[in-house]
């Protein structure tokens, strides 16, 4: 037993030796040599970007209401939601394109429902007038949800959800804002109201003892609501203003339309837009409201399908 000992004896320290180099090894980090950035050089003519602090209006007023700015309060949030949306280039850009297509017809419904023109500014800040859904499941152009849809007779189905409609949407809103206008007589408080609901604001109110939205202590997001409009409003009454230069032919135009009375269900919308001349990619931009590849009309229903041209 002695002799295996010795033996093994030499072999264990030749292991250790072996073990301890390898270690320290691993420990050690590879020292590398980084090489020396070269400055890039800059022209005398460069010039970095520059963010201008723009101006505030003199004055500004929300459907014949006046903003009152000599609050601080109030114009650093009028500033705030400018600057943004200023600085939303690309953003903003295409919402200038984009509602030339809708604002004129958005205007006539809200007029023909004696709603405020400012009122056109709300599916702006809402959707930016794309066909969306928020995390709330609000739906379309206006934001609107279901519950909600359904109490001002909109029909929505597997089928067919009128929310996405951009003419019928803007119809329901109206409801919605007239109504609200008769619990406040104040037009301010409605478009609060149309982030807030009637109830909530109303309770806002009566908790801050106040009757008007500039005085009361609310939530973030109904907080920035009416200066979102505000700014959207400004920006597309001076565009030149805040650095937004549009050709009239860069601007989206409304397309060319036919009314197709439909009456009888259609098993395929695919056929339906082919034998009308179009196809289906056309059929769902011009109806988003058809939510499936067929439609279902019941006895005494008819609906109208737009094509182009």
């Amino acid at each position: 037993m002695q002799r295996v000992v010795n033996i093994l004896a030499p072999l264990s320290i030749g292991l250790l030796l072996v073990y301890v180099l390898y270690d320290q090894s691993a420990r050690t980090p590879e020292v590398t040599t980084t090489p020396a950035l070269e400055p890039i050089p800059v022209s005398e003519s460069f010039q970095p970007f520059v963010a201008v602090s723009y101006d505030l209006p003199t004055s500004i007023s929300f459907a014949g209401e006046a903003v009152p700015l000599q609050l601080p309060d109030v114009r650093e949030r009028l500033d705030r939601e400018l600057q943004v949306n200023i600085y939303l280039q690309s953003s903003t850009l295409f919402l200038l394109k984009r509602a030339n297509r809708w604002l004129p017809r958005i205007t006539e419904i809200l007029k023909e429902h004696n709603i405020p023109d400012d009122f056109k500014y709300l599916p702006l800040i809402e959707s930016g007038l794309v066909n969306g859904v928020s995390p709330k499941e609000a739906v379309g152009y206006w934001q609107i949800r279901e519950a909600a849809g359904k109490e001002l007779g909109m029909e929505i189905s597997n089928e067919v959800d009128e929310r996405y409609d951009p003419i019928k949407s803007t119809i329901a809103a109206c409801k919605y804002l007239k109504n609200a206008y008769s619990k406040f007589n104040n037009w301010t408080l409605v478009a609060a109201a149309y982030n807030r609901g009637v109830a909530g604001i109303r309770r806002d109110m009566e908790d801050n003892q106040v009757d008007s939205y500039y005085d009361a202590h609310l939530n973030d997001e109904t907080s920035r609501y009416v200066f979102r409009i505000l700014a959207i409003k400004e920006i597309f009454e001076h565009p030149e203003k805040y650095g937004f230069k549009l050709k009239p032919e860069h601007l989206y135009q409304p397309e060319e339309l036919k009314i197709i009375e439909v009456n009888e269900t259609i098993p395929n919308l695919v056929t339906f837009a082919k034998s009308n001349g179009s196809n289906y990619k056309n059929l769902k931009r011009h109806n988003p409201w058809l939510r499936q590849p067929k439609l279902t009309v019941k006895k005494g229903k008819t609906y109208h399908i737009l094509l182009p041209v």
